[in-house]
């Protein structure tokens, strides 16, 4: 990377051209450019017997060659890139212009479609229009390493640096409109539910706190919007989804973002089986469109998306890799002593579920439903008839991730009101509220149903083989820079 110095020469320099073009009596920051093509559908109708193909692009100039009487430039927009060529004798009074393009400078240019001998397709171009000034010099190396900190600060300048960033993210948005389709397809609706709720619940996390100064009431940015879909269904929506925001004031790390993106759905009249076939489809449906080889590269493991995905209970996969049976809690907490847990003062359900996280879970690479909690750890989940110690819940874990949450929700508004006071136990006060008014809407009725929660920002990145969550969403939370 340049040095603090020769960074300010180089914007010394490029203001500098900005003033000679302000005397050519051009406008740097230009307007409304009309007409423009996208560079790969300007590519993809070059027809070699056509010489009259006049077209217009605009971009930004990522590579730049001046030979003397001609200057071949490469412009980069949301679409891929497209050479143009200026040549002295064509462009007349504005190769004046021409000569003062630098690299990062936004231009848009008109002109005849053809290739160069080489056999590039090229735009000879015949109007030039500067339509924005960079004033600061394109980063050589910013795809390195070293840089992954600024990537993340800069994303305006990854996603044009770095094309491959680019198309991650337009992945990204192709998979959510996937899974919109998909869901209207199945009869499904969208909806919409507060961001900021008065009471904190949907899910055991803390949230962030806000006043409302009106009001004067504190406010939480919602953890889950379970507790509203739930409302819905109550109101006879009897299939919904949001895909939306969640909030939880908890760490950061390569699988955590504070502010990260969820898809929650509710169907009346189902169950947790039902779910998990959906979560099945649902995402073999985007594999197929975007991975159609149902493999994946993440780090340095595969994924293999290959129907049917493996299901197992809880009880299974804990004796499988851990040796213990889940009715042993003196076998396991020996092995969470062993695995540096200090379990003494935890309850039973908590070590369990630790010793679980810490020799299961990254041992589940491809796709696989873990079945069948422990109840104690599920306060929102129906409870099996056969055994009440377990609750109606899955897990879907990809490359170790746990990537989706589901129950069969509990509808009896009894059983509810105590599952909230064992969960609200402990907590803080300010937050240790129960939320009345769902009570309220259960007691009217709410038709048995599944429940299901996607992350999509670990969705997205076990399908584009992104190892970070920060590579999946464009602006990430970050400490503030030394």
């Amino acid at each position: 990377m340049a040095s603090t110095e020769d960074m300010s020469r180089f914007e010394r320099q490029r203001q500098e051209r900005l003033a000679q073009i302000r005397q050519l009596g051009v406008e740097p920051y230009g307007n409304r450019y009309d007409g423009v093509e996208g560079a790969e559908d300007i590519k993809s109708r070059y027809k070699d017997d056509d010489e009259s193909q006049e077209v217009v692009c605009a971009g930004r100039v990522v590579l730049l060659r001046d030979i003397g009487k001609l200057i071949f430039m490469t412009l980069r927009d949301s679409s891929g890139t497209i050479q143009i060529g200026l040549s002295k004798s064509k462009l007349g009074k504005q190769w004046s212009l021409a000569k003062l393009v630098e690299l990062g400078d936004i231009i848009g240019a008109s002109g005849q479609l053809g290739k160069t001998k080489t056999g590039e397709i090229t735009i000879w171009v015949d109007s030039l229009r500067l339509l924005s000034k960079s004033l600061l010099h394109p980063p050589e190396k910013f795809h390195g390493l070293a840089d992954i900190d600024l990537r993340y600060r800069q994303r305006y300048v990854d996603l044009w640096a770095n094309p491959e960033v680019m198309e991650r993210f337009k992945k990204r948005v192709a998979i959510i409109a996937t899974i919109r389709s998909f869901l209207r397809d199945k009869g499904f609706i969208e909806v919409e539910t507060p961001m900021m709720q008065s009471v904190a619940g949907g899910a055991a996390a803390k949230p962030f706190v806000t006043h409302h100064n009106s009001l004067d009431m504190d406010l939480f940015l919602r953890i889950a919007p379970e507790l509203f879909l739930k409302r819905l269904l109550v109101g006879g929506m009897e299939k919904v989804f949001e895909i939306n925001r969640n909030f939880r004031n908890e760490g950061l790390s390569r699988q955590h973002n504070p502010e990260f993106t969820m898809l929650e759905l509710y169907q009346a009249y189902a169950d947790y089986n039902v779910m998990m076939d959906l979560t099945e489809e649902l995402i073999s449906a985007c594999v197929e469109k975007y991975r159609p080889d149902k493999q994946v590269e993440f780090g340095e493991i595969k994924i293999d998306y290959s129907r049917p995905w493996r299901r197992a209970t809880y009880a299974e996969l804990l004796k499988e890799h851990s040796g213990c049976v889940i009715d042993d809690v003196t076998a396991i907490r020996v092995k969470a002593r062993e695995l540096g847990i200090d379990e003494v003062k935890m309850d039973d359900s908590v070590v369990i579920s630790k010793v679980f996280d810490l020799v299961v879970g990254d041992n589940l690479v491809n796709p696989m439903f873990v079945m069948d909690y422990p109840a104690a750890l599920c306060p929102l989940t129906r409870r099996k008839k056969d055994n009440p110690k377990y609750a109606e819940r899955f897990e879907l874990y990809i490359a170790g991730m746990e990537l989706a949450n589901a129950y069969t929700e509990l509808n009896d508004p009894a059983v509810q009101e105590e599952n909230f006071k064992i969960q609200l136990r402990g907590q803080e006060e300010s937050m240790a509220t129960m939320d009345r008014d769902f009570i309220t809407a259960l007691k009217y009725g709410m038709p048995p149903a599944g429940g299901l929660g996607i992350g999509i920002d670990r969705l997205v990145m076990v399908l584009t083989g992104a190892t970070s969550i920060r590579d999946v969403v464009l602006f990430p939370l970050l400490k503030p820079a030394p």
